[in-house]
């Protein structure tokens, strides 16, 4: 073990900094303060007393859980949202759906994502694209993401899009 300058056995404040648990003393009291407490680093700032880690990060798995946009474009939901999510495509049999709805499962009580199409001029052009992401209970939805695409005349071809987000 090193030594400090003094010759005190011990980590050198320069490398490193030694916190005691002080889980009987609890919290830190006054702002700009930190204390190890329960194994886990609290801070006091001007808003209160947190724990870094519950409400400033998150681990991989909490952010799979996430109910993100992000995570079901382009075809839906992906690891971590269910094991047997269920997906319904509006008109049935068409080949030009204007709904595609992702469920929690076969009995459609609680939706994940719709995604609603708008055609232009031609069924090859889809003018808007409607996002709604929905909380756990399957009605409150959580974020609306709309495409506004624009094409050259009647060709297939898109030219631009905007994207707006609610």
């Amino acid at each position: 073990m090193s030594q400090t300058p003094d010759r005190f056995p011990g980590i050198r404040y320069e490398e490193e900094l030694a916190l005691e648990d002080r889980t009987a003393d609890g919290d830190p009291t006054v702002e700009t303060h930190m204390r190890y407490v329960s194994g886990a680093f609290r801070f006091k700032d001007s808003v209160g007393v947190y724990d870094p880690r519950a409400g400033g990060g998150m681990t991989e798995a909490q952010h799979k859980l996430l109910r993100h946009l992000i995570h079901f474009i382009d075809d839906g939901p992906t690891a971590g949202i269910g094991t047997a999510t269920y997906r319904e495509r509006l008109p049935a049999g068409s080949p030009f759906p204007t709904s595609i709805i992702w469920y929690d499962d076969d009995t459609k009580a609680n939706k994940i994502v719709e995604k609603t199409l708008t055609y232009g001029e031609t069924k090859a052009q889809i003018s808007q694209i409607l996002w709604e992401m929905y909380d756990t209970d399957g009605s409150t939805v959580l974020v609306t993401v709309t495409d506004a695409i624009a094409y050259d005349g009647r060709k297939p071809f898109e030219l631009s899009r905007v994207r707006t987000t609610s």
